[in-house]
């Protein structure tokens, strides 16, 4: 078991922590239960520490450092905490304690240990399943859902959602031309495979595509999803589609008066990922070749085709089929986004490592016996190396749980050519890692970064992205924002100078490069906090007057129509709404209709980014 002078340097060392969490704890609450709960349900963590009697520093000028206050009486605290933890919980946890002395005051350290796979999900029984089954999701602990629950049942071999029957269906919904394309694919693949011989009946039940059910054979979710009629896919799963968005600019709905341009595809699996990969490629700006000796040129996207092939089967095939909405491809003119329903099952710090958890088994046998998917987690790491041997930043990937989504970002950006190499000479004379390059090229690109990002586009660990990123903080290059597991990182002073004077005209004075690059819309400006409160007269006539109190139905309502036209900042709907705090907002209204879907960021890439704003996105079911 670890001390508590040893806990506390790694807090100190690092912005988040996964296994070590920090509470003041004048009394073991509801928050400290969430912690044990999270602790003891996540799959291969092995564990976490509670310390409690430290609180974070607000004198701290970068917000990483802890101030130890002590417990005042920790005989009662260690007794209060065995005994919720005994009581609270739908099994009992039984957590090592011990008190320790830290800078001459009294702290505890608890150790709340995995358990076993057969015992999970450990929840608190005030809440139920599946909320009350916490979960460790980088330094914060997250409420439980309907996809937790088939990672956290694993070891009491809980079927997938892929493989329940659709009741309202029989085996007429099931297009014979689907399952002839699988065939075919797979008779490429091995003309000898015993299945080509098979009855459709037979088939569609060693794929686990459909089931018995009191006599009569019926499709599976994935049976439909992979071979299923087109009228049978929208009755069943009307809001599940792919979504190809194209949108003028870097941020969404820039302009309100052409907000974007959409094609829909509905199809089973096989054909919706070759209609959105040819979608993306013949959509991307295309550069050309001619090799020595050819008489023709040779095409190729701004992407790599096999990074595109990857990113939209990656997409299908781990996407949560619980959740109705739509996949959706957005190309932006700096980068092309994917968004996905239903978190990352996978850890966000093990995503490119060999071994693969997918939601979705049957539809991933399927792709994989077509060569379509691994099921050795290889897509990921694939990406990565081929957007490197191109000279193009890594992908980024985020996985949330407010909203439930996986979000997939391909920069269009060469990294370190020429015109990186004069503006990065401009920005500092200090010798720069190609790690802090990356870092700072991104930044210039999506308007800030954390410690998450940092690590996917260098693929290090979490203390090194920290370091680095304090060392860019250190000369001045970038600024700190946040604090703990919020924390990011957007440009400093001297870095909007050196972006200022890439767009100056060649008139300009020495040293100005004369381009003039799109403006980075994500760039934060100096006024971009002041509420902007005119909106239209009839929208004026719906706010409320002072001192009313409306019905919660009527402000999500006006909400809603305020975001349609232009995104609007938290701190701009408090203004219009006659509200001098913002923060209520967001608790009450904003952040549950984002969850919902009703609303979006307009920077999802950075949740907490000063400049973000609220809008309602387009075709999102």
């Amino acid at each position: 078991m670890r001390t508590a002078e040893d806990l506390l340097q790694e807090l100190c060392s690092v912005d988040e922590s996964h296994h070590i969490e920090a509470k003041r704890a004048s009394q073991i609450d509801r928050s400290v239960l969430e912690t044990v709960c999270a602790f003891a349900n996540e799959p291969g963590l092995g564990g976490g520490y509670l310390l409690l009697g430290l609180v974070r520093d607000e004198q701290d000028l970068f917000g990483n450092a802890y101030r130890v206050e002590g417990v005042v009486n920790p005989d009662k605290l260690q007794s209060d905490l065995a005994s919720q933890c005994a009581t609270t919980l739908n099994r009992p946890v039984r957590p090592r304690v011990s008190v320790e002395q830290l800078e001459g005051k009294t702290v505890i350290v608890a150790y709340v240990a995995e358990a076993a796979p057969t015992e999970k999900p450990i929840y608190l029984t005030s809440l139920g399943l599946p909320r009350g089954a916490f979960r460790r999701v980088g330094s914060t602990d997250q409420e439980g859902s309907e996809d937790d629950l088939i990672a956290l049942y694993t070891g009491h071999q809980v079927d997938t959602y892929d493989g329940a029957i659709l009741h309202d269906v029989d085996l007429s919904d099931i297009d014979p031309a689907a399952l002839d394309d699988y065939r075919q694919q797979r008779r490429q693949i091995n003309p000898d495979a015993e299945e080509l011989a098979w009855s459709d009946e037979d088939l569609l039940r060693a794929l686990g595509c459909a089931q018995r059910d009191q006599g009569q054979l019926k499709p599976t979710v994935a049976g439909i999803l992979l071979f299923g009629t087109v009228m049978a896919l929208r009755r069943c799963f009307p809001m599940m589609r792919i979504d190809y968005i194209r949108v003028p600019g870097r941020q969404w709905v820039e302009n309100p008066d052409h907000r974007f341009d959409t094609l829909e595809i509905r199809a089973p699996v096989f054909t919706a990922i070759r209609r959105a990969t040819n979608t993306v490629r013949d959509e991307l700006l295309q550069s050309f070749s001619l090799p020595e000796g050819a008489l023709a040129r040779e095409d190729e996207p701004t992407l790599p085709m096999r990074v595109i092939r990857e990113a939209v089967v990656n997409a299908v095939m781990h996407r949560s089929y619980r959740i109705h909405g739509a996949t959706q491809i957005i190309r932006y003119a700096n980068r092309l986004e994917i968004r996905n329903p239903g978190h990352s099952i996978k850890a966000e710090e093990q995503l490119g490592e060999p071994g693969s958890e997918t939601r979705n088994p049957r539809i991933a046998a399927v792709l994989h016996e077509v060569n379509i998917a691994e099921t050795k987690g290889s897509g990921i790491r694939a990406m990565r190396e081929l957007m490197l041997a191109n000279g193009l930043l890594p992908p980024t990937f985020e996985s949330t749980r407010r909203p439930d989504q996986f979000v997939a970002t391909f920069l269009f950006h060469h990294f370190l050519g020429p015109d990186d190499l004069a503006w990065l000479g401009r920005l500092t004379r200090e010798v720069l890692s190609d790690e802090e390059a990356r870092a700072l090229v991104f930044v210039r690109e999506l308007g800030a970064i954390d410690n998450a990002a940092y690590r996917g586009i260098n693929r290090t660990d979490t203390l090194s992205a920290s370091v680095h990123l304090r060392r860019l903080r250190d000369l001045g290059l970038l600024d700190m924002k946040g604090g703990g597991s919020r924390t990011y990182y957007v440009s400093s002073l001297a870095f909007a100078a050196s972006l200022s004077a890439a767009a100056a005209p060649e008139s300009s004075p020495p040293g100005d490069n004369g381009h003039q690059p799109e403006q980075n819309s994500h760039h934060p400006t100096q006024n971009s906090h002041q509420p902007l409160v005119t909106i239209p007269e009839a929208l004026q006539a719906r706010v409320p007057a002072p001192g009313t109190k409306p019905r919660r139905e009527v402000i999500r309502a006006l909400i809603l129509d305020l975001c349609r036209s232009r995104g609007l900042s938290a701190r701009e709907l408090a203004a219009i709404l006659g509200r001098q705090e913002h923060k209520p907002l967001v608790r009450d209204y904003l952040s549950p209709m984002v969850a919902e879907g009703l609303l979006a960021y307009t920077i999802p890439e950075m949740e907490n980014h000063p400049d973000q704003r609220y809008t309602v996105p387009g075709p999102i079911d």
